[in-house]
């Protein structure tokens, strides 16, 4: 199961953030993203974007990469609970080893490009779990649990 979330992860190039500000309200946004380990997954935003905002607040994120090209009733996708934070110190010069990545058209981040006066910082996601939905055969039950609807399984790196 971990090498199905590996290949969708691997497979797509942004994930969507799910946030919530201080009263709940909740907000997601797409953002290209990059991970070298599976458990830490990196962006660049601005502080002021709303995600960001929510985030300075509330550091536990949902997180959820899928592939938006797949035909109905055959999605696949990882989900994950993280906790986030902007970069700082050791830990962005970590992350700018790791972001954006060895895509095509990446091209190498540096620190003044995530650093003040720039508008742009380095976050991280670091996963708290992992889970993917149970892979079936569209309207048949899955092997693992016999139900015939949408479900989750928790998977480990």
């Amino acid at each position: 199961m971990w090498a199905i979330a590996r290949e969708i992860i691997d497979a797509n190039l942004y994930m969507t953030l799910g946030t919530a500000d201080r009263d709940g309200q909740p907000w997601v946004s797409p953002v290209y993203f990059a991970t070298a380990d599976y458990t830490n997954f990196y962006w660049t935003s601005a502080p002021e974007a709303t995600h960001s905002r929510n985030l300075a607040e509330r550091p536990r994120l949902s997180i959820v990469i899928f592939d938006s090209q797949a035909p109905p009733y055959h999605g696949r996708a990882v989900y994950l609970s993280a906790v986030a934070a902007e970069l700082a110190g050791d830990d962005l010069d970590e992350g700018l080893t790791v972001y954006p990545g060895p895509r095509p058209g990446a091209t190498s981040s540096t620190r003044d490009q995530v650093t003040p006066p720039s508008p742009f910082r380095l976050y991280r996601a670091t996963a708290l779990e992992h889970s993917i939905l149970c892979p079936r055969e569209p309207r048949q039950p899955c092997p693992l649990h016999g139900i015939a609807v949408d479900h989750r399984t928790t998977v480990s790196p």
